[in-house]
């Protein structure tokens, strides 16, 4: 049994390689992308709409309404990244039902990807929303002793992003596999389902941290309060 899709190679000429990573994240993306054009072509505003727009918009608000829970004042703003991002770990996880699918984010090189996705990101949000000083002057808060610091932070949540991903997806496939092999009549559904289950709770929790990540980098700095004038107050 593989311990990742980047083992599944398919085709291999000197150090080029096409492996069940790249096949299967391609497979994901073109799904996506086919998807999103079927669905969006003929939208409807009225009461009458098409069962997979009213999927959609239920999608697209479960999402937005968590983009709001996690603290961006504007979700519609940040909706294509963190959807996207949700989406794709999602459909991965719900590919696995699919016999000889191999999910993309059991490859560290895919959830590294997606993580470095989230730190680029973060940065260039922070920057749209504050400018290039106000968004620099947060790794200096509360002190400019703290620089050093934010920054290890910054790096450490990318690598523990990736990591968190990988690892909870990976174990799960290896559990469900093992299992399979064990006893093949007594688990395949309920293994199947409780993998879908972890999925999809992976898929909530990256999105979620990405939005917190933005969010950080988003804030409006608070001015510090100046102390009430004393002018035209009776001494006492």
């Amino acid at each position: 049994m593989p311990l990742s899709p980047d083992e599944i190679i398919y085709w291999q000429h000197g150090f080029l390689k096409l492996n069940a990573t790249i096949v299967y994240t391609w497979v994901l993306m073109l799904t996506m992308l086919l998807g999103s054009a079927l669905v969006t072509r003929r939208l409807a505003t009225g009461l009458r709409r098409s069962r997979w727009q009213n999927l959609l918009e239920i999608v697209v608000a479960g999402i937005n309404q968590q983009i709001a829970e996690a603290g961006l004042s504007a979700p519609q703003k940040y909706l294509g990244f963190l959807g996207t991002l949700f989406l794709f770990v999602a459909m991965a996880a719900l590919g696995t039902v699919i016999p000889g699918f191999q999910p993309p984010t059991g490859s560290l090189s895919t959830t590294v990807a997606l993580a470095l996705c989230v730190f680029v990101a973060v940065p260039l949000f922070g920057i749209a929303d504050q400018g290039v000083k106000g968004y620099l002057a947060s790794y200096l808060e509360p002190t400019w002793i703290m620089l050093p610091f934010n920054l290890i932070s910054e790096l450490s949540r990318t690598l523990a992003l990736a990591i968190r991903l990988f690892g909870n997806m990976m174990s799960g496939a290896m559990i469900i596999g093992i299992l399979l092999t064990i006893t093949p009549f007594i688990f395949p559904l309920f293994m199947t389902m409780l993998g879908l289950l972890t999925g999809m709770v992976q898929a909530y929790i990256f999105s979620i941290l990405a939005a917190v990540y933005i969010a950080a980098a988003t804030r409006v700095r608070e001015a510090t309060p100046t102390p009430p004038s004393i002018e035209g107050h009776p001494h006492g």
